[in-house]
């Protein structure tokens, strides 16, 4: 038999709950000047009382949120800057973010979601293994590296602005996306840095528009979508267009390209096994 939640918080480290506020499982919290290892405390020690439901606001660079947590209800809303390593290793929840994030987004994260209303740091996704993570704006350096997928388990991450060098460098499964929506106002801003998928050897990376091959890593091809990559690309961009408002049919209306790893064993000549 279920038991009843107790709308009363357990007591809090450093006197802290005065910055709390409960309402049925709805949590509210004002991380101003809270260190993070207290902010991340508070948010483990709701969710383990059953609340799925957390706002979190005046965040500034506070790290490691949500990492570890698990759970398909679980909901964690931030308004601010989150740190470094935001969801890192997370299993099922959803994050929204109200404005920009710092680096690693998503790192090794298993299932879940992360939506991010601004623009977002480096190494994005790195060595992300299922969950999709949506990028208003643009993202900066080695998106994707050492992504993979195993079984069930698919990641994506969409970006609707622009990424920088080294995207999907050593991506090993997958699929990154990349529109540049905000290049279409801007054309001396260009949708990818160089060397794109360096080390590739799983995956695919989708982008709206073209490129200079020159940009491209050695071990990357292009080609165009296959029936089958664009009922994948429409999956996932819908639901990303639901976010942030956004019409499909007009972003489906530029051609995509597709970059994929030619060889399985990029480095395979230089070593012995």
């Amino acid at each position: 038999m279920n038991k009843k939640l107790n709308p009363s918080p357990l007591p809090l480290p450093q006197g802290e709950r005065t910055k709390v506020r409960v309402k049925n499982r709805f949590i509210k919290i004002d991380a101003e000047n809270i260190h993070y290892r207290v902010l991340n405390e508070k948010v483990h020690h709701f969710i383990n009382r059953g609340y799925n439901n957390i706002l979190l606001e005046n965040v500034c660079g506070q790290r490691y949120i949500a990492d570890g947590l698990n759970g398909n209800n679980t909901k964690i809303s931030i308004k601010g800057i989150p740190g470094n390593d935001l969801g890192a290793f997370m299993d099922g929840p959803e994050i929204i973010v109200k404005g920009n994030v710092q680096d690693a987004v998503g790192n090794t994260m298993n299932s879940g979601q992360i939506v991010v209303y601004g623009n977002a740091g480096d190494i994005v996704g790195y060595s992300m293994r299922g969950g999709r993570i949506f990028i208003n704006g643009d993202a900066g350096y080695r998106v994707g590296i050492h992504m993979k997928s195993y079984e069930n388990m698919f990641p994506v991450v969409i970006i609707g602005g622009s990424a920088r060098d080294f995207l999907g460098e050593y991506m090993a499964g997958g699929l990154l996306v990349v529109l540049g929506l905000d290049t279409e106002t801007d054309k001396t801003s260009p949708i990818v840095g160089d060397f794109i998928g360096t080390g590739m050897h799983g995956g695919n990376i989708f982008i709206r528009g073209t490129i200079d091959e020159r940009c491209l890593g050695k071990e990357v091809k292009i080609s165009s979508l296959t029936d089958e990559d664009y009922n994948l690309l429409k999956k996932h961009l819908s639901d990303y267009c639901k976010y942030f408002k956004l019409t499909l049919n007009k972003i489906l209306k530029k051609d995509f390209i597709k970059l994929y790893p030619y060889t399985h064993r990029p480095y395979g000549r230089l070593y012995a096994y």
